[in-house]
């Protein structure tokens, strides 16, 4: 008898004996430092670009961006054209895809030289919300290659130019942004007097006005120097609207190229005298 009431007595005390040991696991664990998952700061821009370079933005997996980009005639041309607005334009119609949260892939065709253009951007690192990461970088590279009649060259090779860019932003607060890069332009074929490498870097920003709308500047140095006919630094500005999936820049330039390595590889429009451009850059976003 004495044996049944000790084994009663046993199974009476093993729900108090499980939630004392569960509370003593729960307290141990609450003294072990949890990790926190970092918050990512949001996009320092609206774009893909702004106005004549990329920026930090990668698109969400199974996101696909519809790009146009378009450059008006000279703004101050003698043939009383409409302020360039009836003169000889260069447009970029594109599309960029998100294959992951990281790695957007696009591919864009040019009306100035028919240039097709393969590109990728990878983002690097990402700035949180808790500043443990404060700056994000990024890579952004394309090849392009020159589609016109095969007059213009001698061999195949001489068709291709590559860019490389290395991309860091940082958005300050919910209207300031700012971006600055480091890039490297590359033609297989080029001038004697010229440099088959460009190296160049830019700086750019943003400034809300208005939930919807912010001023933007962009300006590109190029730094290789060639042996005459270097090629001018690019100035652009302008401003920007934005909605959830739209963007519209517009803007004044004295870059017309749009493929970049053009602009930092042959841009002979010089902000002195005035050569400029006026232009805009559309994109759209649809989510899958």
């Amino acid at each position: 008898m004495k044996k049944y009431i000790t084994v009663l007595f046993i199974f009476l005390m093993l729900p108090f004996i499980a939630i004392s040991q569960e509370k003593g696991a729960v307290q141990e664990n609450d003294s072990i430092p949890k990790k926190v998952k970092e918050k990512l700061e949001r996009a320092a821009f609206e774009s893909s670009y702004i106005i004549d370079n990329p920026t930090n933005v990668v698109l969400s997996k199974n996101a696909l961006e519809v790009q146009m980009q378009h450059r008006f005639g000279y703004f101050n041309d003698d043939k009383n054209d409409g302020a360039g607005l009836w003169g000889a334009s260069n447009i970029r119609i594109g599309l960029a895809y998100g294959i992951h949260e990281r790695v957007t892939i696009g591919f864009g065709t040019t009306k100035d030289y028919r240039y097709q253009d393969f590109n990728l951007k990878v983002a690097i690192l990402r700035q949180t919300r808790s500043e443990k990461m404060p700056f994000s970088l990024s890579y952004y590279g394309n090849w392009a290659v020159d589609a016109r009649s095969k007059e213009f060259f001698q061999y195949v090779e001489d068709r291709w130019s590559f860019f490389n860019q290395l991309i860091i932003a940082r958005r300050f607060n919910s209207k300031l942004s700012v971006s600055g890069t480091l890039s490297l332009s590359h033609y297989n074929v080029v001038e004697n007097t010229m440099r088959n490498d460009m190296l160049a870097y830019s700086l750019g920003g943003r400034y809300k006005i208005t939930p919807n709308t912010a001023l933007i500047i962009d300006y590109s140095q190029p730094l290789t120097k060639f042996t005459k006919d270097n090629p001018h630094p690019g100035l652009s500005f302008g401003v920007e609207f934005g909605t959830s999936a739209h963007a519209f820049q517009l803007f004044v330039s004295n870059y017309h190229g749009i493929v970049p390595q053009r602009n930092y590889m042959f841009n002979d429009n010089d902000i002195a005298i005035n050569q400029m451009f006026i232009g805009f850059n559309i994109t759209r976003l649809y989510n899958f």
